[in-house]
């Protein structure tokens, strides 16, 4: 067996940081203040900062709980509950059809792009009936879901688009940083994101004074800072914290820098991965972050299992669609063919900004080792 790699490795993004982590938690803490102070309204301002940068006009953010909590709030902003229809896709983390849930709305699940595994625009249309409120294209693995299209038959249609950004941190379409185009986006700060906490976190940003005043509104039980304790509307406990705010601040200096390593072992990976994986791709006119490096393989449980063998961690994002999942069938999709052949071949391979280069190589030969015939 060659050099074993771990397909995650987030201690290794603490040790790098340890000393700026530190200093930022020591902060926080001699400040005795610890929900929603300054922290959290210096990185909301920072991240706000971020996003905009890359056209799309200035924009608020929202600190939040997660980015499940993120996207129940933005719903709830655009005023979707029992009886909407919001349109998504099945092949995403559960969280995305999980927050249209939990506001009692409906989520009709529609067929994904082959190339980019986001939500093709092409079905869209299809799935909008009198009931449908919004949709939610998902910029999965770190590409864009192809926007342009998305939102033409959304403004026509009438329907509020909610960006799901949690693994595009930095990603852009038409040079325009993802988040930036709809009425709202979300982003999780999961700790494996590309730009991660050290616990949950969350965040909604949009351009919207009317939807932003909603979201910040509703994630603390309705309450005003003019009213303190006097709900005037029903709302959450979704609080980004202190310390958690206080680390992103740290790690969102980074994040271009760690982006662009990302895209430099996809690079590596598509040089010299062998014939017999499709490769990622990404489209003219989008800037992919690499969250996850996704592959297909036909053989995809031999394949794994060969890496395996190799001391080489892989994953499957994700196994099962939504669609499929005991707890989203009551749902009633119908079949959904190009998400069903993804699930059964995609395989993630190791991808993170601390691999090393002998890293990269290992996974490398490993992989070409493992698609050689028996």
């Amino acid at each position: 067996m060659g050099q074993p790699v771990p397909f995650m490795d987030l201690l290794g993004q603490v040790t790098a940081l340890r000393a700026e982590i530190d200093t930022a938690i020591a902060r926080t803490l001699d400040s005795g203040w610890y929900v929603l102070g300054r922290e959290v309204a210096a990185f909301e301002a920072e991240f706000a900062d971020y996003v905009a940068a890359r056209g799309g006009g200035p924009v608020t953010c929202v600190g939040v709980n997660s980015g499940t909590d993120a996207l129940v709030l933005a719903l709830w902003a655009c005023d979707i509950g029992p009886g909407d229809e919001v349109i998504t896709v099945a092949h995403s983390a559960v969280a995305t059809a999980a927050a249209i849930a939990l506001r009692g709305a409906t989520p009709v699940f529609v067929d994904i792009d082959p190339r980019t595994y986001t939500l093709d625009p092409a079905q869209l249309a299809a799935g909008i009936t009198p009931r449908t409120k919004a949709v939610i294209p998902v910029h999965l693995y770190g590409h864009p879901a192809d926007l342009a299209p998305i939102l033409t038959i959304a403004q026509e249609a009438g329907l509020r688009v909610i960006e799901d950004c949690a693994q595009a941190h930095g990603a852009t379409y038409a040079g325009q940083h993802v988040g930036t185009f709809g009425d709202l986006g979300c982003f999780s700060f999961y700790p494996t994101k590309n730009l991660g906490a050290l616990g949950d976190g969350g965040a909604v940003i949009g351009r919207d004074a009317r939807l932003m005043a909603r979201v910040r509104l509703h994630r603390e039980y309705g309450w005003t800072p003019q009213a303190r304790y006097v709900s005037q509307s029903q709302g959450m406990n979704s609080r980004l914290d202190e310390l958690q705010a206080a680390i992103l601040r740290v790690k969102l200096m980074h994040l271009d820098a760690w982006n662009a390593r990302r895209r430099a072992i996809a690079a590596s990976y598509a040089a010299h991965l062998p014939a017999g994986i499709t490769l990622p791709v990404e489209l003219p006119g989008c800037t992919h972050v690499y969250h996850l490096y996704v592959g297909r393989v036909a053989r995809r449980d031999e394949f794994r299992a060969r890496l395996q063998e190799a001391g080489i961690g892989t994953a499957i994002h994700y196994p099962v669609p939504i669609h499929r999942q005991p707890g989203y069938a009551r749902f009633g999709t119908g079949p959904l063919p190009v998400t069903e052949q993804a699930a059964a071949e995609i395989v993630s391979l190791p991808m993170h900004p601390f691999l090393s280069q002998a890293q990269v190589e290992a996974v490398i030969a490993a992989a070409q080792s493992a698609l050689v015939p028996a």
